[in-house]
């Protein structure tokens, strides 16, 4: 995954007040901390990291040029709150990194393939911890299940790794289940049918 250069500047505002205009400026709040350094609290072009988190995911690694500082510092978002109404970032959480130092993070598991027909998959995980370089982070992993039956449980070790990546999981931890078709709906209802009976049950 390539690096995405962004300007920052110093934030000497805080509290709720200080992060309001700090937002209505176009700005994001954040904090750039790791490695032992004192945090940094700095603020980020919101349309900028909007578009570069869209392209590249959670695990962005950003180059943060800092106004009034000398040399860009390389970060990824630890944490991000969203407002989920307006959809739009309150605060962001970067850990500083270095080139060739390996991190883990959570990547998101992409299923190709059908599966065979009359199966649901159920989904018990829809991303993988793994270790990899912080500047070779993959945008998402390929978990294969083209043609599988019924009964057939998807792990951790099916996943396909690119070089230099490492699962961060055990290798028997399950991400899907392929069930047949029939035995989810009857499943489904059988769970309606509790429900029903324990809301009878309270009526009583």
């Amino acid at each position: 995954m390539s690096e995405v250069k962004i300007s920052a500047e110093p934030r000497t505002e805080f509290g709720k007040g200080g992060a309001r205009r700090t937002r209505r400026a176009g700005l994001v709040p954040a904090v750039l901390y790791g490695h032992g350094e004192a945090p940094q609290h700095i603020a980020l072009p919101a349309r900028e990291f909007a578009a570069a988190i869209r392209h590249g995911g959670m695990n962005q690694v950003f180059t943060i040029d800092i106004a009034g500082n000398s040399g860009a510092t390389l970060a990824l978002p630890k944490a991000i709150q969203r407002d989920p109404i307006k959809d739009t970032y309150e605060h962001i959480d970067l850990l500083i990194v270095k080139r060739g130092e390996k991190v883990q993070v959570d990547i998101p598991v992409t299923l190709v393939g059908e599966a065979a027909k009359n199966t649901l998959i159920v989904h018990e995980s829809n991303t993988v911890a793994v270790v990899a370089e912080a500047l070779h982070l993959p945008a998402e992993l390929e978990l294969p299940i083209a043609g599988l039956e019924a009964g057939t449980q998807l792990t951790a070790g099916d996943v396909k790794l690119p070089k230099g990546v490492e699962l961060a999981v055990e290798a028997d931890t399950v991400l899907a289940i392929i069930n047949a078709a029939q035995s989810v709906q009857t499943a489904e209802e059988d769970a309606a049918d509790a429900e029903a009976a324990e809301a009878a049950a309270a009526a009583e």
